[in-house]
């Protein structure tokens, strides 16, 4: 591969002003200022290809899955709570009443942030990171960067939290919300450089819960989802 630098030095030698008739530009003194003008003018060609191809290469292993933000839901802003850098994913459902797709989950996402904030809680805000309504729609909570919270004994520091909005237990994925969840796994391996082995369901960590749901987990206890995670990382040409 040519570099910009050996590029240059060819094109240098190929307009060499010593091998031209000085005075087929004029004086001769002018043809130095116009191979240094055409130098500038190439780097400048070069240097832009170069960019654009760096930018289009950052393009394509961006998000994949559009996360709305909290505003979309009405979130309030959470409060203050301990630091960490997401070095594994954890998924689970929200556990409670079924949610359909025609159904409000906006309005069920707001109650959950109120609860968990409120005195029965006392939670710094929705205690997971991002999560996934019955229709696909991806939603924005609490701040990645921010330690989740749990009702089980397990320590999340470290995990980013992702959740399905309803009961997995009494309801089922479909096709089009498997591969919301595969690409947002993928999406979200890249952001924080986490291998697809790190992968993981909330019972994998805790002995009281069956979260997130006998549906969500029989495909990640086949290793499906871990695998087409892997699949979608190594398309996207990253080391995993």
């Amino acid at each position: 591969m040519v570099t910009r630098c050996g590029f240059i030095k060819r094109l240098n030698k190929l307009f060499d002003y010593k091998s031209f008739n000085p005075y087929i530009y004029g004086e001769p003194n002018h043809f130095p200022m116009f191979k240094s003008r055409l130098t500038l003018f190439l780097v400048a060609i070069v240097f832009s290809a170069n960019l654009a191809g760096a930018q289009s290469k950052k393009s394509a292993s961006g998000d994949t899955v559009k996360i709305m933000p909290k505003s979309e839901w009405k979130g309030v802003e959470g409060r203050p709570y301990k630091q960490h850098v997401p070095i594994k994913i954890t998924v689970h459902h929200e556990g409670g009443k079924v949610l359909t797709k025609t159904d409000d989950a906006k309005h069920r996402l707001k109650n959950i942030q109120t609860w968990g904030m409120g005195p029965d809680r006392k939670w710094s805000d929705v205690p997971y990171h991002l999560l996934i309504a019955p229709d696909g729609t991806v939603y924005e909570g609490r701040n990645p960067l921010t330690v989740g919270e749990t009702n089980t004994e397990y320590d999340p520091t470290g995990h980013l939290l992702i959740c399905f909005l309803g009961n997995y237990s009494q309801q089922k994925l479909d096709k089009k919300l498997i591969k919301v969840l595969v690409n947002l796994l993928a999406d979200q391996c890249i952001k924080y450089n986490i291998s697809a082995k790190e992968i993981s369901t909330h019972r994998d960590h805790s002995k009281q819960t069956t979260c997130p749901g006998e549906d969500i987990y029989s495909y990640f206890k086949s290793g499906y989802i871990v695998k087409e995670v892997s699949k979608k990382l190594k398309r996207r040409n990253f080391d995993n």
